[in-house]
């Protein structure tokens, strides 16, 4: 079996849309009273950590190509 690397960003917003979600049944239970207005700015916040731990551990790409007169746009 082939060994799978990390995928760091995919567990960042995992564990932020559990850890959202686990809020708002706290808060449904009645157990805490928070603001929701906070919501947008932590989502905004994880998704780019995200995003970051995604680009940063992301494999590189050979970026040589055969031939420079050709566009790969075209």
């Amino acid at each position: 079996m082939a060994e799978r690397r990390t995928d760091w960003g995919s567990l960042i917003a995992g564990l932020l849309f559990l850890g959202l979600a686990v809020a708002f049944v706290v808060r449904g239970a009645g157990d805490w009273e928070f603001n929701v207005l906070w919501v947008l700015p932590v989502l905004a916040a994880g998704l780019g950590a995200a995003g970051v731990a995604r680009a940063l551990t992301r494999p590189g790409r050979n970026r040589v190509r055969s031939d420079p007169r050709i566009d790969p746009g075209d």
